[in-house]
């Protein structure tokens, strides 16, 4: 699996997005253990494979797959979504076999949907101990991919008066995950009936959701 994920990343760093967007391929969302909701908001994966099918041109399964962290499984897929409210555990060979993962070329985009933060950052450091989660830059390529968010990411629901805030793992100058903190961007991806949040908020959270993906696909390598 580590071999075909490599193989997939070499084929998308060495050509346009545009002949990436002809080939087939899913995204997951991350299982783990510790008792954490990492089923939580389940339309919004699908939703934002559809808009970033409609206005990106990409070609992406309507259906995202799951995918447990210490699975060799996690190699098929070139980008892996994490979310939940509550607690992670990774074993030491979960934490190794995503580290693996990573520095094969995938990336993880982590997304606290309030609650996650003291968990997930103790996680990851049994991932990555010789990384911090550091703040990105407005003016990092995040940021400006097909959508241009100056300010950085939007805020989409309001729990404790923070500002958003997008952390990174970076290895050897290659962004390998992406931490989004304050700004419930994958509630804004779900349903609109579901938390019934201003059509103009989902389409900021679909947006911006859409830059990570394009991301991920263009600069993983």
């Amino acid at each position: 699996m580590r071999h075909l994920l490599l193989l997939f990343v070499l084929l998308l760093s060495t050509a346009s997005l545009t002949h990436a967007q002809t080939h087939n391929f899913k995204i997951a969302k991350l299982k783990y253990n510790g008792g954490g909701d990492w089923y939580a908001n389940k339309t919004s994966l699908p939703n934002l494979i559809k808009f970033c099918n409609q206005n990106l041109n990409m070609n992406i399964a309507a259906e995202e797959a799951v995918v447990e962290v210490g699975s060799p499984e996690l190699f098929s897929y070139p980008f892996v979504h994490m979310t939940g409210h509550g607690n992670v555990i990774f074993s030491d060979a979960e934490a190794q076999n995503l580290r693996n993962y990573l520095l094969s070329g995938g990336f993880l985009h982590i997304d606290d949907n309030y609650g996650l933060d003291k968990f997930i950052r103790k996680e990851m450091k049994k991932v990555f101990p010789e990384y911090e989660l550091v703040e990105l830059p407005f003016d990092h390529p995040i940021y400006s991919q097909k959508y241009n968010f100056s300010s950085g990411l939007p805020k989409v629901h309001e729990h404790d008066s923070k500002p958003p805030q997008g952390f990174g793992i970076i290895h050897e100058g290659r962004l390998v995950c992406f931490y989004t903190y304050e700004t419930d961007l994958g509630n804004g991806w779900e349903d609109r009936e579901i938390h019934n949040d201003p059509e103009q908020i989902r389409q900021q959270a679909l947006r911006m959701g859409a830059n990570i993906l394009t991301f991920a696909l263009v600069h993983s390598e």
